[in-house]
């Protein structure tokens, strides 16, 4: 199958994990509804809309880290907005504006993996990405992170099995065969537990446990499945 390549990056990014609430807390990279998002707001596609065109049934996506994972913390100014109005002045039990603590990720960057069963809004996509013609703008979490990319180009998938590889992209954990991870020394490995899955009404229907290497490098294990786009390249997709 074919799949469209391209890079996103920018300053900040932040995607808030989801059990972080008076302190978010960031992934180290967008999960797989954020990345549709993200392909949503280039094809012009409603918000209400885009989970269902880029449903897992038919659409399939490919995370990898282009840049070192690196985290900072800095406070955000929040004005309040409770009993649902603005109160710009202190009023008895009231502040004007509350402090929160966030945690950021700096100068984010990710390579992205596309399929799409649909080739006509696969077709598209592609035409906008390599003409930087966006419907929307694209944004790394948070409208304030501001996002750019980049067409890297097209190449054919070639699905494998059972085999051990060099991973480049993020790995789920249910796709190794028996945990059969090779720690490689200089290499650095994290696990998150992240959104996979979300229904049209926004209620996340899977988690899964990814393994990913800070720095971007690759992860040698033995895996169920894999895509291999190039004899030295082999990526994982949702």
């Amino acid at each position: 199958m074919d799949a469209l390549i391209f890079d996103v990056f920018g300053d900040f990014g932040h995607f808030r994990k989801f059990y972080t609430t008076s302190s978010p807390l960031t992934f180290s990279f967008p999960p797989p509804p954020t990345v549709k998002g993200m392909l949503g707001a280039i094809e012009g596609i409603d918000k209400n809309e885009y989970l269902n065109v880029f449903n897992s049934n038919y659409c399939k996506i490919g995370i990898r880290i282009m840049n070192p994972v690196k985290k900072l913390r800095m406070g955000l100014n929040l004005i309040n907005t409770k009993d649902n109005f603005w109160t710009p002045v202190k009023k008895k039990n009231h502040e004007a504006r509350t402090q929160v603590k966030t945690e950021f990720l700096k100068d984010p960057a990710f390579r992205i993996y596309f399929v799409h069963e649909d080739k006509s809004l696969f077709d598209d996509i592609t035409h906008k990405i390599k003409k930087h013609n966006n419907v929307y703008t694209l944004s790394l979490g948070l409208s304030e992170m501001i996002a750019d990319y980049r067409y890297a180009g097209l190449c054919e998938l070639k699905e494998i099995h059972d085999c051990d590889v060099d991973i480049q992209t993020i790995l789920p954990m249910q796709d190794i065969t028996d945990d059969m991870i090779y720690f490689e020394s200089g290499k650095k490995y994290f696990k998150e537990n992240i959104p996979v899955d979300m229904d049209d009404k926004r209620v996340v229907s899977s988690y899964q446990d990814i393994i990913y290497e800070i720095d971007g490098k690759s992860i040698r294990a033995h895996v169920e499945r894999c895509w291999e786009v190039s004899d030295n390249e082999h990526i994982t997709l949702f």
